[in-house]
């Protein structure tokens, strides 16, 4: 292990998501393991910028490995994608005697993250939090997994009403620019029909579909829609079209919005922020840096910053066929 680290600093940027707190709890705790000093950064870009920095020991992150959200706080930062705004946050991480960062967050936490080392050298190791699950580089984000148990379980309570006033309910799900939650929760929760962004339905696909489901002898329906689907311009003009072409069904939206974020983060979501935690720091004292730590074929990987932020996450294809089975 390198001796040329002796301070880390840990901070969550952009959205947050479950597993965040029991992430910082890891690389706290193994800072502590290997005998250097832990500061956390509160509000992200922003706190750095301000120095709004805080000692972190062992026995100050007890008790936050079961709590949702994050206790570091996050907050967007404008002045951190300017030079000067970046000036002020390295001038403040030298006055701490912080000798490498983690930043746990998005493709966005990530970029910053970039553009600060090819600045100042500085050296950033990635942890990747963000419900949504479209990062390049690994299986699974910390929260993903949280969120899909949340989802689940709401969808089921759905489908009691659906059933009881034989409707049709179009559920929102989180999901701008990819249909990780939807496809999963859809096979999950046994919907009739899945909406994503990677795979354009179509108006009439998704009524021919329905058709079927009602010619079958199903009275109710659930079809899960991500936010960036693009079937139609939203949730609410596909209820809009389907009441108007389908007059048998009485239709409802559910929009599950940010409850999908929150939560206590689920035991899978809890190890993997533990073993993420601890290969961030590891790496850092082994002179890595620019890394993302991700999760690949079930063991922890390294992947570049570089290529996490690029690269895209891909749906998974053979989910899609199950899911085309299962709702027929």
């Amino acid at each position: 292990m390198s001796n040329t680290i002796k301070k880390v600093a840990v901070f969550t940027s952009g959205g947050d998501s479950p597993g965040m707190n029991a992430a910082i709890r890891s690389v706290v705790r193994t800072c502590a393991f290997y005998k250097i000093e832990c500061v956390g950064i509160y509000r992200g870009y922003e706190g750095m910028i301000e120095g709004d920095f805080k000692p972190l020991t062992a026995r100050s992150v007890k008790g936050i490995i079961n709590k949702g959200g994050t206790f570091l706080k996050s907050a967007r930062s404008d002045a951190f994608r300017t030079k000067e705004g970046r000036k002020k946050a390295y001038d403040s991480l030298v006055a701490e005697n912080v000798d490498a960062l983690v930043v746990i967050g998005g493709d966005g936490s990530f970029t910053g993250a970039l553009i600060f080392n090819e600045e100042y050298g500085f050296p950033v190791m990635g942890i990747p939090g963000t419900i949504d699950n479209d990062i390049y580089g690994t299986s699974h984000t910390l929260g993903y997994d949280t969120a899909l148990n949340t989802v689940v379980d709401c969808i089921d309570k759905i489908r009691d009403t659906a059933s009881s006033h034989n409707r049709l309910f179009f559920v929102e799900v989180m999901g701008r620019d990819a249909g990780h939650i939807a496809l999963n929760v859809g096979v999950g929760a046994g919907a009739e029909e899945i909406l994503i962004p990677e795979e354009d339905l179509g108006l009439d696909r998704l009524l021919e579909s329905l058709r079927r489901s009602k010619q079958s002898g199903k009275s109710s329906s659930i079809v899960i829609v991500a936010e960036g689907d693009k079937t139609g311009k939203n949730v609410f003009e596909l209820k809009d079209y389907v009441e108007a072409n389908m007059s048998e069904y009485e239709v409802r939206v559910s929009v599950l919005g940010h409850m999908q974020r929150g939560g206590s983060p689920s035991c899978f979501d809890r190890v993997l922020a533990s073993r993420m935690g601890v290969t961030a720091v590891e790496s850092l004292l082994e002179g890595k840096s620019n890394f993302m730590v991700g999760l690949l074929k079930d063991e922890i990987a390294l992947t570049p910053l570089q290529q996490a932020v690029k690269g895209k996450s891909e749906i998974d294809h053979e989910l899609i066929r199950v899911s085309d089975i299962m709702t027929t």
